[in-house]
């Protein structure tokens, strides 16, 4: 990262990592890169960074999206429609930081629910607000889980139990994972194995490795059928750009998750 990047009149920037700016590597790369349309699903720099990252979290698919408050709205709308309703945290970014998306846009209600001091959402809070099948209620579709809160990773079991839980009652899980390669510092590989041995249904959505210089995001799905309806969801909100193949190269200019 340039000092410049880093600095305004000579004072360190450390308000977060998203007022980083491209290194000249970064700018590079995007000078370089080979482009498509992605609307057409032929820019080879867009499908190679998609590919790349469906293979390092270990599933079938992924998808490119523009921001994390698209990346997340697109999931909300894959599961929910006019009159169905989230779970999620009361300090969740889903809920709380993206100007209610899922409500303006997608007609779809948020059940906000206080978190534990280890930022999980309590399980038997999250069965009592699951909505009986009755005309009076919005119709619970999706459980939402915030991975880190609060700088706090969520235990392995906890997810398990919770994903558990949703599969259960019937329930899509989206779990949104904010500084990806932060949060796996905290965690084990046999860990990281488990929990995509278990959360088969998790939709994830992977920030580019806290990549800094870039917020860039892509969405991971287990299967492709989802991640089709994604795609058509990506596409009203203008997700789906021409010749973006040039962002994607400035975000895999080199080994990710390292």
């Amino acid at each position: 990262m340039s000092a410049s990047a880093m600095t305004t009149s000579g004072v360190v920037d450390l308000r977060s990592d998203t007022v980083t700016r491209p290194t000249a590597a970064m700018r590079a790369a995007m000078a370089a890169a080979e482009v498509g349309d992605d609307v057409f699903g032929d820019d080879p720099s867009v499908n190679a960074l998609q590919d790349r990252i469906a293979a390092m979290l270990g599933k079938e698919a992924a998808l490119y999206v523009a921001s994390g408050t698209q990346g997340n709205l697109v999931s909300i709308l894959t599961h929910c429609g006019r009159g169905d309703e989230y779970i999620v945290g009361q300090m969740a970014h889903t809920y709380r930081w993206e100007g209610g998306g899922a409500a303006a846009l997608g007609g779809v209600q948020p059940q906000p629910l206080e978190h534990a001091a280890d930022g999980s959402l309590p399980l038997a809070s999250i069965e009592e607000a699951i909505k009986p099948d009755d005309a009076h209620y919005a119709k619970s579709r999706l459980l939402c889980l915030e991975n880190t809160t609060g700088g706090k990773v969520l235990p392995l079991a906890y997810l398990v139990e919770a994903c558990a839980l949703a599969r259960r009652r019937s329930l899509a899980t989206l779990q949104r994972r904010g500084r990806a390669r932060r949060r796996r510092a905290r965690q084990r590989a046999r860990d990281r194995g488990a929990v995509r041995q278990h959360l088969g249904v998790l939709l994830e959505r992977a920030r580019r490795a806290g990549r800094l210089g870039d917020r860039r995001l892509a969405r991971v799905h287990r299967s492709r059928a989802p991640l089709e309806e994604d795609g058509r969801r990506r596409h009203a909100p203008g997700g789906r750009r021409r010749r973006s193949g040039a962002a994607c190269a400035r975000a895999s200019h080199r080994p990710l998750g390292g």
